[in-house]
């Protein structure tokens, strides 16, 4: 058994410079930017933690959106998603890039909201 669930919502933004991204998407979501990140790559949008996490990345490929996965266990989630079709594109930093059929990339993550324990879906492996 192991549990998994949307977790985040990465907005992947072709810059080295997260900043005025950062400015953009806070105020089209109505969410605080984050005070002293401790990575260039990354920002967290601060919203309410009963919704979804957006997080922005700064990427070398085109603008996207992908959506992260979150699970108590990765490898289970991954053969579970492959049995429904994905495909694993490669491992990086202790998550797992996914494909769907559709083409679209998303992401296997540890859990990353606090109410992932009571609130993620059950899986029976």
């Amino acid at each position: 058994m192991h549990k998994s669930r949307l977790g985040v919502m990465v907005i992947d933004c072709e810059a080295d410079d997260l900043n005025s991204h950062e400015t953009f998407w806070a105020g089209v979501l109505g969410r605080e930017r984050e005070a002293g990140s401790k990575d260039p790559k990354y920002r967290d949008l601060k919203g309410p933690p009963s919704e979804l996490r957006v997080l922005l990345q700064s990427v070398d490929h085109a603008p996207r959106v992908h959506l992260d996965i979150e699970t108590d266990n990765i490898p289970a989630e991954v053969a579970r998603l492959k049995a429904l079709g994905a495909e694993e594109v490669g491992a990086c930093k202790g998550w797992v890039v996914m494909q769907a059929p559709s083409g679209h990339r998303f992401c296997v993550v540890s859990p990353q909201r606090p109410d992932f324990a009571e609130n993620a879906n059950v899986w029976n492996d």
